[in-house]
């Protein structure tokens, strides 16, 4: 899969400004041996590995893993008073409200209740979520051609994210569940190895899985737009907001172009996700609920609660994810395309 996956990376519109025209020169053999090795892909100057192979994959998976599982773990606090906003706002009356109410009755060692599972989770989540949408997107470039890939370039971002988010949410959903039984359940447990067994006493192996379908609605969505948004926003960014192209940019100006790409592609997030991000969590507290009750019981301005504190945790969480991707790719030498450019036969037939 990953020898077809790198033959059409190579073609991409995705990879300039990385792909270089080079001559194929034969090289004499080994002094000692009797045949040639095997010609390896050769990376780009500066590079650690070739764009679209398996090692390119496997490193994005990596900074999937740092930039989903420590930001995710960095913002606990407020997303523990978010999740207690959605599912009893007469005692959290608003996020200030919820912070004072926390450390009044747990001190402030509560805030971080369930960070735990976020950490191990994210991170889960992180390594299918950037990895497999790297792999999708080259993948579904392929399948279309690298006409269509340009052109539709919008549509290819959602369909790779989204592909990648299915898988993302399947790894996440047993901490998810864990963490907001924690976060929401008074005395339930205060940790993740407290919560673990209890939960698969009470409830079994379902427990884990019961909000898959909800997290699916939210984090399906929120991906799609973290995605598309970011790669159009930094797409416009450069193209009518910096004032010189990308590769005269250096590297702390194209984090900077990142981190706003991001933060403006997390309010979106936010937004789109937030109604299901209400069910899951009122949903891992009321035990035998399912989603469709949860939402008929909340009504439609129920499930808007605690929205401008997910759009601050959000917006920051996003922004904060696609800085450190970037920045891990520039510690670890990963090729970082340009925003994507018209194929050479497309500028042709449009002359």
């Amino acid at each position: 899969m990953f020898s077809s996956l790198f033959e059409a990376a190579k073609n991409s519109p995705f990879k300039t400004p990385f792909g270089t025209a080079q001559c194929d020169v034969a090289k004499a053999p080994v002094p000692g041996r009797q045949i040639q090795a095997a010609a390896a892909p050769v990376p780009a100057s500066g590079d650690s590995c070739e764009f679209g192979s398996t090692k390119y994959f496997m490193l994005c998976g990596i900074g999937g893993i740092l930039s989903c599982g420590t930001t995710h773990t960095f913002v606990v606090p407020l997303d523990l008073v978010k999740c207690r906003l959605q599912v009893n706002q007469a005692k959290y009356k608003n996020l200030f409200h919820g912070f004072k109410v926390t450390v009044a009755e747990e001190g402030a060692r509560g805030l971080a209740k369930g960070w735990a599972p976020t950490f191990f989770g994210y991170s889960a989540q992180g390594l299918c979520k950037f990895g497999l949408y790297e792999v999708f997107k080259v993948y579904y470039a392929n399948a279309i051609g690298e006409e269509n890939a340009y052109l539709y370039r919008t549509s290819l971002y959602l369909a790779a994210s989204a592909s990648a988010e299915f898988f993302a949410d399947i790894a996440l959903a047993p901490f998810e569940a864990a963490k907001v039984k924690i976060q929401t359940t008074p005395g339930f447990a205060n940790t993740f190895r407290e919560a673990f067994p209890k939960m698969m006493k009470d409830e079994g192996v379902g427990a884990f899985y019961k909000g898959l379908v909800p997290l699916w609605m939210r984090q399906i969505p929120y991906t799609m737009m973290k995605f598309a948004c970011f790669e159009r926003t930094v797409e416009l960014l450069y193209k009518h907001v910096v004032p010189k192209p990308r590769a005269e940019c250096g590297k702390g100006e194209q984090l900077a172009v990142t981190f706003a790409a991001g933060y403006i592609a997390g309010v979106f997030c936010a937004i789109v996700s937030h109604p299901a991000d209400v069910v899951v969590s009122k949903l891992n507290q009321a035990k035998g609920a399912s989603a469709f009750d949860v939402a008929k019981s909340l009504g439609f301005m129920g499930m808007w609660n605690g929205l401008t504190p997910r759009i601050i945790m959000i917006g920051t969480l996003t922004a904060l994810q696609w800085f450190i991707y970037d920045g891990v790719k520039v510690a670890l030498g990963i090729p970082r395309p340009a925003p994507a450019e018209m194929p050479a036969s497309l500028k042709a037939k449009s002359e």
